[in-house]
């Protein structure tokens, strides 16, 4: 080795290319250090510039540790300039060491010194050249990686070193390995080291050619089919019987030979393939086997998601997105502790129930979002027929799966969050019963082995974490509800309302309309207003609306009238949202004879209900208007019955109902109302009337009555006092057996209302009337 002289020259970092003296090559360069490099050479060092490279193709930014230690000196001889990059070809002139390698951040640079090439013994460069050349010719014959001239070159005097730095470009290797040889500069040792090279090149040719004849020689039944139905694809073609269905057959063939489906999924999927090949593509059954293969095989039958197991990131996620319903986050977290711990489990049934708008939908969504599950949904409000759930048989024209299986297919994996909205709204008729259907699909006993009459193979729902929605429990058919976990959402408080709005509806209303916080300023108290004036509802679905429209307003405020800010006052949401639409605290406002607030449960949450009675001149009839549903036309006339029995003890005239008509009315009557909780409203209202004794304004109250006067418990006890709550409504009565509900109670209610338990109609007389 002789050392001829150093210098001092750019440097620029290549991943994974190495180049040899006398190679020219061209590379593309977007590294600012290595353009700033070749700028610089073309620049100060008439385009002379060291290429090293890099031991890890994936660093960015090499530090010296990370470069070889030799690299080759190489002259830029064309760079074309590219938007963000330079496409430059490089000669290689000369190998070279790295002495001192310097980053200043705007380039690498560094002094190296210019190595030759030594020669050893003549003898053995002979050899070792004869050989070489042999073994090339060899090896060009089955690597076409080695190019016809240079072959040629070798019959025509090339020198040693040259076929060394030639094989190592054109003879694919690992960079390590042609790193080595440029490292090499005996030339003898390079030689040895391409002939061992080209010996290992020759063992793994002999491996494959012994492989490709046995292979060759056993042609097992599936390249017999093969064959034979390519013979009968050009028979078909021939004929002009068909188009060429090879490509569908052979994408299906390749997925179930790929993938690990069910032994019974693979052997029926076989089983119509060998029928879609034999079926004339124009037959009509055609169009239907391939529609039935593509639902089989990419229905999701193995692949699945990994669940999130940090129970605290659940938590945090859930909290971000939802304010509240602890209850529903803590049978989440439960839910994952217990699969987390026994690694297995069966996904449960949960049912979210709750008026609209009080975010059972997205809580689904933020359920799958939290575990880290695919999310699905299917909506059955409305779904009659049973074949919505199951799916059609292939028999009927335009079959296809159930909702289930096409909820599946969508999600891609068998444990998404599937959610279930809006179950109690399913209806029957003549084509059957969905909800029935339903039973299978719910029930964690029996999905395992779910059937689709479109699949006709079961299908394992097992895993899949089914959520419910339903507006109003009591819609449910009682055997699918009994599958259940029911988990209630009530309605919000008017605090819970107000921190929603400043947690979420807020933000994603000024996201949406293009708004910055500085740009809409509103207080707790215009919140408030709001909510008061603008908004009766268990939820928060009106409240985002009018926080909408007063955030497109804003908008055009600023764009039309050239506001930098608006700050939201009571006036500003008078004049944009119009005069109020609600009065708070909306209740009878003085005491009156005959007039009793009642309180309801809808599907819509809770509810005040004022009751009426009146007497006037006749028969002794009973007349209840307001659009009554059965049930409580019954509480009317057990309520009638009640006082008409006790008429004495209420002091009440003796021949008073022969006399005299008596007409119930709640208001509304377009609106129909109906639930087994307006008995002792009834009987107050009734016997005030008669009696003319006025009813306190400030009491609402609830429960049923029987002919006895014993009064009964109701459901709902948390949004009816929600209601009453909402309209000012200071004193509940209540039956003394639902005192056991008051824990579900919000506390803001329980600090301004007073519950009164009552066990008897008298009771509910003495504190009801004046």
């Amino acid at each position: 080795m002789s050392e001829t002289k150093t210098m001092n020259v750019p440097v620029v970092a290549t991943r994974g290319v190495i180049v040899f003296p006398e190679q020219e090559i061209m590379i593309e360069v977007g590294r600012h250090k290595s353009i700033n490099a070749i700028d610089e050479a073309e620049k100060f060092f008439n385009g002379h510039v060291v290429l090293v490279s890099q031991k890890d193709v994936l660093i960015d930014d090499p530090s010296e540790s990370e470069l070889y230690e030799y690299g080759s000196l190489c002259h830029v001889k064309k760079v074309t300039r590219k938007q963000g990059y330079l496409r430059v070809t490089f000669s290689g002139v000369q190998r070279v060491r790295l002495e001192n390698l310097n980053d200043d951040e705007k380039m690498l640079f560094s002094s190296v010194t210019l190595l030759d090439d030594f020669y050893g013994d003549g003898a053995e460069e002979a050899a070792l050249l004869r050989r070489i050349t042999k073994e090339i010719e060899a090896v060009s014959v089955q690597n076409v990686a080695i190019p016809q001239e240079m072959i040629t070159q070798l019959t025509m005097g090339i020198s040693s070193s040259q076929l060394s730095d030639q094989f190592a470009q054109y003879f694919p290797m690992q960079v390590s390995r042609k790193q080595a040889l440029l490292e090499t500069l005996n030339v003898n040792d390079r030689l040895l080291m391409i002939l061992e090279d080209l010996n290992k090149e020759q063992a793994i040719n002999a491996i494959e050619n012994e492989i490709n004849e046995k292979v060759k020689s056993s042609v097992d039944e599936n390249q017999r089919e093969f064959y034979l139905r390519e013979k009968l694809r050009a028979i078909r073609e021939e004929l002009g019987d068909v188009a060429d269905v090879g490509e569908d057959s052979d994408e299906f063939r390749e997925m179930l030979d790929n993938n690990p489906y069910p032994d019974y999924v693979k052997e029926k999927a076989y089983e119509e393939l060998r029928r879609y090949e034999m079926l004339p593509q124009a037959a009509g059954e055609s169009g239907v086997v391939r529609n039935y293969l593509d639902w089989l095989l990419y229905t999701p039958w193995w692949q699945e998601t990994e669940d999130i197991e940090d129970l605290n990131l659940v938590r945090k996620k859930l909290d971000a997105d939802h304010y509240g319903l602890d209850k529903v986050k803590d049978r989440i977290l439960e839910y994952l502790a217990v699969k987390n711990m026994t690694q297995s489990l069966n996904a449960p049934i949960l049912c979210l129930v709750g008026p609209p708008g009080v975010g059972k939908t997205s809580l689904a969504r933020s359920i799958a979002d939290s575990m880290g599950r695919e999310f699905v949904k299917a909506s059955v409000g409305g779904v009659r027929d049973e074949a919505e759930i199951r799916g059609h048989r292939r028999t009927y024209l335009g079959s296809m799966p159930g909702r289930i299986i096409q909820g599946m297919k969508k999600a891609g994996v068998v444990n998404p969050v599937f959610l279930i909205d809006e179950i109690d709204k399913m209806a029957s008729d003549y084509k059957g019963d969905p909800s029935s259907a339903m039973l299978e699909v719910l029930d964690p006993e029996q999905n395992t082995m779910f059937s689709d009459h479109y699949l006709e193979e079961p299908y394992d729902l097992s895993k899949v974490m089914f959520v419910a929605t339903a507006n109003y429990l009591g819609d449910i058919p009682e055997a699918l509800r009994d599958r259940l976990e029911i988990i209630d959402l009530s309605s919000y408080t008017e605090e819970e309302k107000l921190m929603i709005a400043k947690e979420h509806l807020i933000p994603k209303q000024l996201k949406t309309n293009g708004l910055k916080k500085s740009q809409f300023k509103i207080t707790e108290v215009q919140l408030r207003y709001l909510i008061r004036h603008y908004t009766r509802e268990a939820g928060v679905r009106q409240l985002e609306r009018v926080i909408a429209s007063l955030c497109r307003k804003t908008v055009l405020a600023i764009l039309k009238d050239g506001k930098e800010s608006v700050s939201i006052t009571q006036a500003q949401i008078q004049e944009w949202l119009g005069k109020t639409i609600f009065e708070y605290g909306q209740k009878e406002k003085a005491n009156e004879v005959g007039v009793v607030t009642g309180l309801a449960y809808t599907q819509f949450g809770g509810d005040v209900l004022p009751i009426e009675v009146t007497h006037f001149d006749g028969k002794g009839r009973l007349i209840v208007t307001g659009q009554l549903g059965d049930v409580m036309k019954e509480s009317a006339e057990i309520a009638f019955g009640y006082v008409k029995s006790h008429a004495k003890a209420f002091g009440i005239e003796a021949d008073f109902f022969e006399k005299h008509d008596i007409q119930i009315h709640v208001p509304e009557g377009a609106v129909p109302k109906d639930g087994p909780s307006a008995g002792v409203t009834f009987t107050t209202a009734l016997v005030s009337s008669i009696t003319n004794k006025k009813v306190y304004s400030d009491i609402a109250m609830t429960g049923e009555i029987t002919l006895r006067g014993k009064v009964l418990p109701i459901g709902g006890l948390k949004e009816k006092s929600l209601a009453a709550h909402r309209v000012g409504i200071n004193r509940i009565v209540i039956p003394k057996l639902n005192e056991k509900d008051m824990e579900d109670i919000p506390n803001v209610v329980k600090e301004s209302v007073q519950f009164i338990p009552v066990d008897t109609i008298d009771q509910v007389l003495k504190e009801a009337l004046v």
